[in-house]
């Protein structure tokens, strides 16, 4: 089972240079610039180049291993910067669903709570066959779009969902939106295909770290009944099936897991075992 991640909280402020203009992310006063008004368009070395830099920042900012929340935020933030969109929506796969993750726009009512099944909608074919879907415009006539009355965003004209890969294996969606109608070109397909997947090596790695955590804490809590049955098993002289259903049995009345009346019975043991101290004379 894929780990929940949690929803985007606040970032902190920085900002890089691209081409001689300054970027700054995460900050009230920032000003997004497009790589337009960076001389996008001013010749294909000197795209190149504003590439290549602005993935290396991009790089360098994901490698300081920042939490995920925070790395999610900060690649909605780049994108919105260097791809002049009015919507740009991150979703993490968990299971066979794609949660909503990371938002341009404020929407505290449905990151983390909004889902689709993985197939349903366009974001949801994007994802099943691991394929960029651009749309131009009228993008929420389409046959395939699935709409939400939570967003706004979903009566805007143009649409691109791109999957987020790591290793050829699926772990989210990036989906930008425009207003009005816009041809996305390969190189913004690209562009926001490369920072998936830089994107997606981090969600890859904070669900196998969600992983482990959750086999760390099985195992912890496993050696702690084990511990628990002994000691049933040793005061009040029962087999060890006895003593797991007295487990269970106290678990249900008390309504605690049975990992925490485990630990009250050790710990009821040990301060047993403690050494009482002389009486004075």
């Amino acid at each position: 089972m894929r780990r929940a991640v949690p929803a985007v909280r606040l970032h902190r402020a920085f900002s890089f240079r691209f081409n001689g203009c300054k970027i700054s992310i995460g900050r009230r006063d920032s000003v997004p610039v497009s790589l337009r008004a960076m001389n996008y368009d001013r010749g294909s070395l000197s795209v190149k180049n504003v590439e290549l830099d602005m993935l290396h920042e991009i790089g360098n900012r994901i490698a300081v291993a920042d939490p995920l929340p925070e790395v999610l935020g900060r690649a909605v933030e780049v994108i919105s910067a260097v791809v002049e969109c009015d919507s740009c929506f991150v979703y993490v796969l968990e299971g066979d669903e794609l949660v909503l993750r990371a938002s341009k726009n404020p929407h505290s009512e449905v990151v983390d709570r909004l889902k689709l099944r993985v197939g349903q909608g366009i974001t949801g074919w994007v994802a099943e066959h691991k394929t960029p879907v651009a749309v131009a415009r009228d993008a929420f006539q389409g046959p395939r779009f699935r709409s939400f009355n939570e967003l706004p965003e979903d009566l805007y004209q143009a649409f691109l969902s791109v999957p987020v890969l790591s290793r050829d294996k699926l772990v989210g969606v990036i989906n930008l939106q425009h207003r009005q109608p816009h041809d996305y070109s390969q190189r913004e397909i690209h562009l926001i295909s490369t920072i998936g997947f830089l994107v997606g090596g981090e969600i890859e790695m904070a669900r196998l770290e969600g992983e482990n955590s959750e086999l760390s804490e099985q195992l912890e809590a496993r050696k702690v009944l084990e511990r628990a049955k002994g000691i049933l098993q040793r005061d009040l002289q029962l087999s060890e099936e006895e003593a797991y259903v007295t487990l269970q049995r106290q678990s249900r009345q008390r309504r605690k897991s049975m990992k925490e009346i485990a630990e009250a019975i050790v710990l009821s043991d040990e301060v047993k075992r403690i050494p009482s101290k002389p009486k004075p004379s």
